[in-house]
């Protein structure tokens, strides 16, 4: 089992940045690919970036491609989301997500079995 806390969300303006962390428990994160997710409102949640167990595999999608980057920390169980140019239609309740499969990195939510509370990110214009 494994608990997820998400933090770092806030207001910005358009053009800024945040990092959003996401703290795990249990022992076995270092074994686990984890993903961020979205959801604005209306819509559907949907993958944001993926990392592998040791860093060594990672995903993002296109529409935050050269400008959000993840990493861990497995030492202190916890994934990062830098989120850098923001723009208001980054707007949304961003999602830590965790797979016990340590090498895929998935880009679906059934691929993910343990899910954080999710931390609001308002980007203004």
């Amino acid at each position: 089992q494994v608990q997820l806390v998400e933090s770092g969300g806030g207001l910005v303006q358009a053009g800024g940045s945040l990092r959003l962390s996401c703290a795990a428990s249990g022992r076995t994160f270092s074994t686990y690919t984890m993903g961020w997710f979205r959801q604005a409102p209306g819509q559907e949640r949907e993958f944001v970036a993926g990392i592998s167990w040791n860093g060594g595999r990672i995903r993002y999608a296109d529409s935050v491609k050269g400008r959000f980057t993840t990493s861990r920390d497995n030492a202190k169980n916890t994934v990062y989301l830098h989120m850098n140019s923001l723009k208001p239609e980054d707007t949304a309740v961003y999602y830590c997500a965790a797979d016990p499969d340590s090498v895929r990195v998935g880009v679906g939510e059934t691929e993910f079995y343990y899910w954080g509370q999710g931390t609001q990110v308002t980007v203004s214009s």
